[in-house]
């Protein structure tokens, strides 16, 4: 080793939180490292006369709480590394939400430096009485500089420190809106357990980030809740509604259900999401979705029921699938564009095939879904051969392709009755297939075109019908010459 670092905490507040390990480090210390001044008992030390120095200054020279963190940590690791006996003491216990001593942890090993550490009475032990409650009925602590509102239970005790000024302050309350209404009643607390010092405020959530005094010793403490309307928001709170629907004692409809019996609201379910996005109603958007998921939800509930899998299974699944297949977001391959990623993604999927030991495709078109809707289903079979280089060069040649199949819908329509069934439903596909590969070829979403040509035709089409109620006619009082005209009319409007 060729030097040693000794961490002290100075306990929450004034000299009576000192340990008194702590006390005979910072006193017999020949040289002292303060992480900040901005502490109660710093203002005792200099009455004892003990001399230090502190990293304040590295607080001015960087942006990010990191960076300064991660500053403090090299400087000491580079002062001991050359042989200093050094005494870094930071507020509070060394090992509760102090971030530069996890560090030391970390580096001091790799540089050959012997760290010590003493403890100290935490902020922690303070909040305990000052806020009344017992961490053992569920507690979680929380990083007011790198606050992650979705690893929250609302069913713990959550005190958040480090909450040093308004913007941490308005960073804790936007995360906190995430879980919590707007209006549920937070605490405030600074400086806990210092006489002449402490200040307890309860507010509404979305006053937290007012002018309140936010400081070194500042920390948020938001009670733990049974509210529906909390739990509401949490995967959990739905998982256990869905199992509840499922159970003996739930819903004899939802109990009844199977996957076949379900398919169809699936499918209708996912419809009307689509209709949505078709319209552009965001409101109703996060209704739908709602809906897709509670089909998502009972047919993984079905199979948790079996022991089959549940649907964390599903979401871990999903998860580590859109890792694997991203390479170039969460590893280091590089990619170019859009065309890379999906190569890229058939590269993965043909990886994740062999190594279940599953047989190559026999036909290059396999793996495109029967049940997808026939305009689809067409597009993604075009897809699969244009990768070969079967395709065409040129929009063109495809118009070419259309009018022929066009000539061959009129010489089977111009067959006798009797003879055109197979022949014009056979010729009428060949069209539609042909205008559909031309629009991929010109990468327009054919399933999107026609869906914004059917909203043009209902807008027009209900248009004709408010002429006529103007009017006071009904549609066997008109004739097509009358809504033609009508219809000319709504297109210029």
């Amino acid at each position: 080793m060729t030097g040693r670092i000794t961490v002290a905490g100075l306990g929450p507040g004034g000299p009576d939180g000192l340990t008194l390990g702590a006390w005979e480090a910072v006193r017999a210390a020949e040289r002292l490292l303060l992480r900040t001044e901005k502490h109660p008992v710093v203002a005792w030390l200099r009455e004892q006369g003990i001399r230090f120095e502190t990293y304040d200054n590295v607080y001015e020279e960087h942006g990010q709480f990191a960076d300064v963190y991660a500053a403090i940590a090299d400087d000491l690791v580079r002062r001991a590394s050359s042989g200093d006996e050094l005494v870094y003491a930071v507020p509070g216990h060394p090992s509760v939400a102090e971030t530069t001593v996890a560090l030391l942890r970390r580096r001091c090993p790799e540089a050959g430096v012997e760290l010590r550490i003493l403890g100290g009475e935490s902020f922690l032990d303070r909040a305990f009485v000052a806020l009344g409650f017992d961490p053992a009925d569920g507690f979680q602590l929380a990083d007011g500089t790198d606050f992650h509102p979705a690893r929250l239970n609302p069913h713990n005790h959550i005190l958040i420190t480090q909450v040093y000024d308004g913007f941490v302050a308005s960073d804790v309350k936007l995360g906190l809106m995430e879980r919590y209404p707007d209006d549920y009643e937070v605490v405030v607390g600074h400086a806990l357990g210092v006489d002449g010092e402490e200040r307890i405020e309860r507010v509404p959530l979305y006053e937290l980030d007012r002018d309140r005094g936010f400081g070194n010793l500042s920390l948020v403490y938001v009670p733990p809740t049974e509210r529906d309307d909390v739990h509401y928001r949490t995967f959990e709170r739905l998982h256990a509604i869905i199992a509840k629907l499922r159970s003996p004692e739930g819903c004899p409809w939802d109990r009844e259900q199977t996957h076949k019996s379900l398919r169809k609201y699936f499918i209708e379910e996912t419809f009307e999401a689509i209709e949505t996005i078709d319209n552009d109603d965001m409101d109703a958007l996060r209704d739908e979705l709602g809906d897709v998921l509670l089909q998502i939800m009972l047919h993984a509930q079905i199979e948790e029921e079996a022991g089959t899998f549940t649907v964390y299974d599903v979401i871990a699944g999903l998860a580590e699938k859109m890792v694997r297949r991203h390479p170039h977001v969460f590893g280091d391959a590089k990619v170019g564009g859009v065309d890379d990623v999906l190569s890229t993604w058939q590269d993965v999927k043909a990886e994740e095939r062999k190594a279940k030991g599953e047989e190559p495709p026999a036909s290059l078109l396999d793996g495109v879904p029967s049940g997808l809707p026939s305009m689809q289903r067409a597009v993604a079979l075009q897809k699969k051969a244009a990768k070969v280089g079967f395709d065409w060069s040129a929009a063109a040649e495809i118009i070419g392709k259309i009018a022929e199949e066009l000539r061959e819908f009129e010489e089977a329509l111009a067959l006798p009755e009797a003879e055109r069934g197979e022949r014009t439903l056979d010729e009428m596909g060949d069209l539609l297939f042909a205008v559909v590969n031309l629009a991929r070829f010109l990468k327009i979403d054919p399933d999107e075109a026609l869906s914004a040509t059917n909203r043009k035709f209902i807008h027009r089409f209900q248009y004709i019908e408010e002429q006529l109620r103007l009017r006071g006619k009904s549609f066997d009082q008109t004739d097509i010459v009358e809504m033609e005209r009508y219809w000319q009319d709504a297109k210029r409007s």
